[in-house]
């Protein structure tokens, strides 16, 4: 029973985990709202668990039907996003393919919703089985699990046909033999698509993208590399990289008494700006790339062969991070094109180059530079206020205006040396209106005009309520019965804001990679077994005082600056962000555990707080307009609530506790 359950909770986390990289790199709609299929998995698990013990087992029959189906229509309606809205622009914008998104959105939700309550209806029956806190235990090591095994096959690139050959045998595991032929032939429906993507030409896998290699046809360029569906970079020989006038020779023609003998380039991509580094006379080239698969095939086909030369040196790691923790001097440092088409997962916001924008991340590159060094980025800028926002923030840094050059397409290189002696420029950049506020560390967000929720956003969000409601109802799930779980509700919605913060944190600290990314869903999933490890271990708890020391935990990080931990050596700044985000995580589950322990209905209270975690989801995209520090006030406000509705669901802080691992008698 407990291995069934362990693999029912791992079964689950991987096949969300799955969802979302696979769905977000065949439809783009959903690499800018990667959260859409988070928010349907929390949905549908929430479902699972609510729905009474009894009932809905036909649901379980048909669990890899919707599965196989949401392969084939993806495969089938592959999907490209177009610009519709002024409020979030997306530069690498195409022309849609595949049905309208108003039809695809929805479909992938609700399908989303359906298989995660399949799969949740599956471990929520195995959940029951047991006393409520060893039950979420061996929930937890089964989320582990599959946390940990989705990061491997992330680090190996495995392509996604391996991802749909797990999902499927653990499936009919879980299945039974009774269940035989209703899972075989939609099982391997969703597989033979897979492989049959798994073996396109060109096609390969990195840990932040589906990438696709085609040979180019032009003079100009030797090979087109699209990530996720979306064209992102091109290979071109050095002849065409040097034609005049080119963007690639801005940075080094505009600085002409700099000698640019030491180099660095964030966002290195398959080696084009790195060859034209070496082709100005460098003698260090620090080459920064976040994706390995992406400098692979540069190593492997750049005619150039920059990355074969021995004075490049390429690191592969986010941007800021290693600004963030070098100590050496540049002579010039190169922004190259960072439009990273995807964003941070667990984050609904948060693209991957998002905290190379922001004034901080420019005042570190500043603070890199040689006495006489200068600043050069360079992008396709669909909108004249992103081009004041960065111009702006850079005359900010420097004390005056950057060098300025557009070309067709709206591209722009912007050029900033230490002083105006530093630069030379027919143009300097003049602002062509109201400058925007610079983004900050705290407010990340540079494609955001203004501080608001884009009305794109808050349509999603209500519909994703909306339905929410509706499920809960065409379920049988009794509302009534499940308000005495208010509190597990909220704190819900809470943990979930605060794992989405200390995701955002870590990100800043330590880099957006998908391993920190993978590493802080791990230490959150630890963090959550020692509380309850420790609850199971406790005769009894002061609630009290648990209650004190979260809510002193989370002052704690709200008056830490991200400054101040920023300005720490690698190792303090690891003990302090551990010890930032995770205290308040043991703190709220050690209530939380005590409070699933004594719970009438345990299965229901877990349900009620997935669809917490739901809104929790939701109430993220408030830092769209606060920034993330002040979700920890929301965080706090959540809890107090919790707090409060406990008292009124029959367990107040005094009341004693059941001995923990015994199951708890219902009481009316």
């Amino acid at each position: 029973m407990r291995w069934r359950l362990l693999l029912a909770s791992a079964t689950m986390l991987f096949v969300e985990l799955a969802l979302i990289r696979w769905a977000g790199a065949n439809v783009v709609h959903l690499s800018y709202f990667s959260n859409f299929i988070l928010l349907g998995s929390f949905l549908g698990i929430g479902l699972g668990f609510l729905i009474p013990a009894g009932r809905g087992q036909w649901i379980k029959r048909i669990a890899p039907l919707p599965l196989a189906l949401l392969v084939i229509l993806v495969r089938e309606y592959p999907v490209q996003v177009r610009q519709t809205s002024d409020q979030v622009i997306y530069f690498t914008a195409v022309k849609t393919t595949g049905l309208p998104e108003w039809v695809t959105l929805p479909v992938l939700f609700l399908l989303t919703a359906i298989i995660m309550t399949a799969i949740g209806k599956l471990t929520a029956d195995l959940f029951r089985r047991l006393p409520s806190l060893e039950a979420y235990r061996y929930d937890l090591l089964g989320s582990l699990t599959g946390s940990v095994s989705f990061a491997l096959l992330s680090w190996l690139r495995a392509p996604s046909v391996v991802w749909g050959i797990l999902a499927a045998l653990a499936l009919l595991t879980l299945g039974g033999r009774r269940n035989t032929v209703w899972y075989v032939i939609p099982l391997a429906a969703m597989v033979t698509a897979l492989f049959l993507e798994s073996t396109t030409a060109g096609i390969s896998w990195s840990p932040y993208y589906k990438i696709q290699l085609t040979r180019s046809h032009s003079a100009t360029r030797t090979y087109h590399i699209s990530a996720n569906g979306v064209p992102h970079q091109s290979i071109a020989p050095l002849n065409a990289l040097l034609r005049e006038n080119s963007p690639y020779r801005q940075a080094y023609d505009q600085t002409p008494g700099n000698p640019h003998k030491r180099v660095l380039v964030i966002g290195a991509g398959n080696g084009n700006d790195v060859a034209v580094a070496l082709n100005q006379g460098a003698d260090r080239v620090d080459a920064v790339e976040i994706d390995p698969r992406i400098q692979q095939i540069g190593a492997q086909l750049h005619p150039a062969k920059p990355y074969s030369d021995p004075r490049v040196h390429a690191h592969i790691n986010d941007g800021r991070a290693f600004l963030e923790r070098t100590n050496t001097k540049y002579d010039l440092v190169i922004l190259a094109l960072p439009d990273s088409l995807t964003l941070v997962a667990g984050a609904s916001n948060l693209r991957l180059e998002s905290y190379l924008f922001t004034q901080q991340a420019f005042e570190a590159a500043r603070d890199h530079l040689t006495p006489h060094g200068a600043f050069a980025m360079y992008n396709y800028y669909r909108q004249s206020w992103l081009v004041d926002r960065f111009a702006g923030s850079l005359q900010d840094v420097y004390g005056h205006a950057p060098c300025m050059t557009t070309f067709r397409k709206n591209a722009a290189v912007l050029v900033a040396g230490m002083t105006t002696a530093d630069q030379a420029c027919d143009a300097v950049w003049k602002p062509s209106g109201a400058v925007p506020a610079a983004a900050t560390d705290d407010h990340p967000f540079p494609y955001l005009l203004h501080r608001d929720i884009p009305t794109l956003y808050l349509s999603a969000l209500a519909a994703i309520l909306l339905v929410t409601l509706v499920s809960v109802r065409l379920t049988g799930v009794r509302i009534r019965r499940t308000v005495r779980y208010t509190d597990m509700f909220l704190m819900g919605a809470a943990f979930m804001l605060l794992e989405t913060k200390n995701v955002i944190g870590f990100a800043l600290y330590f880099g957006t990679t998908w391993l920190v990314n993978a590493l802080v869903f791990i230490g959150v999933l630890l963090a959550v077994l020692a509380a309850v490890e420790v609850r199971r271990r406790l005769p009894r708890v002061n609630l009290l005082v648990l209650q004190a020391l979260l809510f002193a935990t989370l002052a704690v990080a709200w008056l830490v600056p991200t400054s101040a931990v920023l300005s720490l050596p690698f190792a303090g700044r690891l003990a302090a962000a551990i010890a930032l985000a995770f205290a308040p995580i043991f703190c709220a589950n050690l209530i939380f555990s005590d409070r699933l322990a004594l719970a009438p209905d345990p299965t229901s209270a877990f349900g009620a707080n997935l669809l917490g975690a739901l809104t929790g989801g939701t109430l993220e995209y408030l830092a769209l307009v606060t920034g993330y520090q002040a979700l920890l006030l929301v965080v706090a406000l959540l809890y107090a609530g919790a707090c409060v509705a406990m008292r009124f669901a029959g367990r107040g802080p005094d009341e004693p506790t059941a001995v923990p691992g015994e199951a708890v008698p219902a009481r009316r």
